[in-house]
């Protein structure tokens, strides 16, 4: 982990950061489950970021304004977050066409989060697909 990534997780409040800690284990899990090997690690907009040559950037952070939320972040351009609406929109939660919004008190749904990932870093070449070959 690069030490501004660290420095970051370090930072999350003593409850938040095993919460976003998982969020980045399962990044990196489905990542090696679906065989990229370029996944990359850093901060952008101060969050933590996931990229790949073949992926979207996805971001993940907690925001003290949003005490009781955590989320994961898409491009906005992209057709990720319709494509979850569609696929989970009763088990997920949204914030417009950028973010799943996840509740600190409740069971991450880590089946549904991995699908929607493994989406995201294989994004490009699926974007072409209907609901993006899901």
């Amino acid at each position: 982990m690069q030490k501004d990534v660290q420095v970051k997780f370090a930072s999350y409040p003593e409850h938040i950061r095993p919460l976003m800690l998982t969020l980045r284990s399962l990044i990196f899990e489905v990542a090696a489950e679906d065989g990229i090997d370029d996944l990359e690690e850093c901060l952008k907009w101060g969050e933590p970021s996931y990229l790949c040559k073949h992926g979207s950037t996805l971001r993940i952070d907690w925001k003290a304004k949003e005490p009781n939320q955590y989320a994961m972040y898409f491009h906005c351009q992209t057709s990720l977050v319709a494509t979850f609406t569609e696929l989970y929109g009763e088990a997920l939660c949204f914030s417009g066409n950028r973010a799943i919004i996840l509740d600190i008190h409740q069971k991450l749904p880590e089946q549904v989060l991995k699908h929607c990932v493994s989406l995201t870093l294989r994004y490009h070449s699926l974007k072409h697909k209907p609901l993006l070959g899901a």
